[in-house]
């Protein structure tokens, strides 16, 4: 059963290979998707600074009835947080508001801020003391894993060049129709592990034909396809949904993908229109 399978990190902890993705959850709905996941069996709960529900994730951890140790909570760090003080500040802000004595990952949320991402300033020489500020706070056991998202290959070699401790694990946008294989690769290769946020593309995977013809060859939902999908490509997989029956469909992903078919899914042609969500920097194409 997928709730029962981890990945083990480059220094040695685990990490439950499906987790459940907070983005767009209301922090007054947050501890009752927390709950309700943990009843289902979820152990692995993803929020951020940015999702506006870290306070209420936090009561849910509480409240769930899980023993915290049994728990995988990730925050991330503002991507505006672009100096050593605000990322040091960041980092204990969200410990205060999640009311946790650690967090077992804290990651930056993107290599620029919002405003900036994918723009010509990469901001390098930034992102090396936030990651030294998230080394010190590993280093003084307030996070038990330490990472980033949205970073491309430079901005990981950029970290790896003069780092203390390497990154642990790279969140991307990785759905059905958009595969970044070289960054995937790139990040193994270097022991770190891959994490796929919005697997589903933001609910645009399942308006596809021929994600919906496979999932049909397969007996399983359009979702589940999508799903199962990044898990193949060994990562771990963070759908988004508040519905009980939604995060229960999510974690009915025991079956697999032939390579044959894999191949086929890794070509199919890419999302261009997130819809209403393209407004986002992540969905805008750059």
């Amino acid at each position: 059963m997928i709730l029962n399978e981890y990945y083990t990190l480059a220094n040695g902890v685990q990490i439950p290979k499906l987790g459940l993705g907070t983005w767009f959850i209301e922090d007054a709905d947050a501890p009752e998707a927390v709950k309700q996941a943990a009843l289902i069996g979820y152990r692995h709960i993803d929020t951020a600074q940015a999702y506006g529900n870290e306070a209420g994730v936090g009561r849910g951890v509480k409240l769930c009835g899980v023993p915290r140790e049994e728990l995988f909570v990730t925050s991330k760090i503002a991507a505006e947080a672009k100096s050593y003080d605000a990322a040091a500040k960041s980092i204990k802000e969200s410990l205060e508001k999640m009311g946790l004595d650690y967090l077992d990952l804290m990651i930056i949320h993107s290599p620029q801020p919002w405003a900036q991402f994918r723009a010509d300033s990469r901001f390098f020489e930034e992102n090396k003391e936030v990651w030294r500020a998230l080394e010190d706070a590993y280093q003084a056991g307030k996070v038990k894993a330490i990472g980033v998202s949205n970073f491309l290959k430079d901005d990981l070699q950029n970290i790896l060049d003069g780092c203390r401790v390497k990154p642990m694990v790279n969140q991307i946008l990785t759905h059905i129709s958009n595969t970044p294989l070289e960054l995937i690769t790139f990040c193994k290769e270097n022991g770190i592990l891959p994490e796929a946020y919005s697997p589903i593309a933001h609910g645009e995977a399942l308006k596809n034909r021929e994600i919906a013809d496979m999932a049909e060859k397969y007996g399983v939902s359009p979702a589940q396809l999508c799903i199962r999908y990044v898990l193949e490509l060994g990562m771990v997989a963070l759908p988004k949904t508040a519905n009980p029956q939604h995060m229960e469909s999510n974690a009915s992903v025991d079956f697999g993908i032939s390579d044959e078919d894999m191949d086929v899914l890794k070509k199919v042609k890419k999302i261009e229109d997130y819809g209403e969500y393209s407004m986002f920097p992540v969905f805008s194409g750059k």
